[in-house]
């Protein structure tokens, strides 16, 4: 399932400037397309190059993300107690996670078949849902549901539903025992050993 929503959560890939201008549902569809295809092509990313495919998500596609929003709905009601320091750190290592978590398993799935759902949204809003079907051989398909924001700067993810399920919510009860237990520094402390972790892992 992780490798899934990594596919699609990371698929987030500029194709041109005027992307910010792009209808959320036809953003969505062409940069997926592209970034798969990127993936298949590259050589050293098939052949396992950690390194490249982190660089490739951090200049590429962290861009298209609102990762403060994504962390204050992790966090809940946590996150009005965090000052404006802890939020700040907070936000850089929860990206961090979904980065290094995610970026291993992207290259499995360049070759996955997508089914890009038509957008059910009128064109003054700004807050919208993109659907999308993950086509798997011999298998009901998984759906993904952006959940997306107009700004300033263009549509921006700010959560992604996988088989009805929020991936932000998945973190919030992890979040909320680790603020119980030593607070929010202590969550900190707890995502910054992480983040070790998985980035000595080859």
């Amino acid at each position: 399932m992780k490798r899934i929503v990594a596919t699609l959560l990371f698929a987030i890939l500029p194709v041109a400037a005027f992307a910010q201008d792009m209808a959320p549902d036809a953003l969505v569809k062409n940069v997926t397309l592209e970034v798969v295809d990127l993936i298949a092509k590259d050589k050293e990313i098939r052949t396992g190059s950690r390194a490249k495919l982190i660089g490739v998500i951090e200049a590429k596609v962290l861009p298209h993300f609102n990762f403060t929003a994504m962390t204050a709905l992790a966090m809940g009601q946590n996150w009005n107690k965090a000052s404006p320091e802890q939020k700040k750190r907070l936000t850089e290592e929860f990206k961090t996670l979904l980065v290094r978590t995610y970026a291993s398993a992207l290259a499995a799935y360049s070759e996955q078949k997508f089914d890009f759902r038509p957008l059910r949204a009128k064109a003054t809003d700004t807050d919208v849902t993109v659907n999308v079907r993950v086509l798997q051989p011999g298998a009901q398909p998984v759906t993904l549901d952006y959940s997306m924001e107009k700004t300033a700067h263009g549509w921006k993810v700010y959560d992604v539903m996988v088989g009805g399920v929020s991936l932000v919510a998945n973190y919030r009860t992890e979040f909320g025992n680790s603020v119980r237990a030593s607070g929010i520094d202590g969550l900190i402390k707890d995502l910054q050993a992480k983040n070790r972790s998985l980035t000595e892992k080859k």
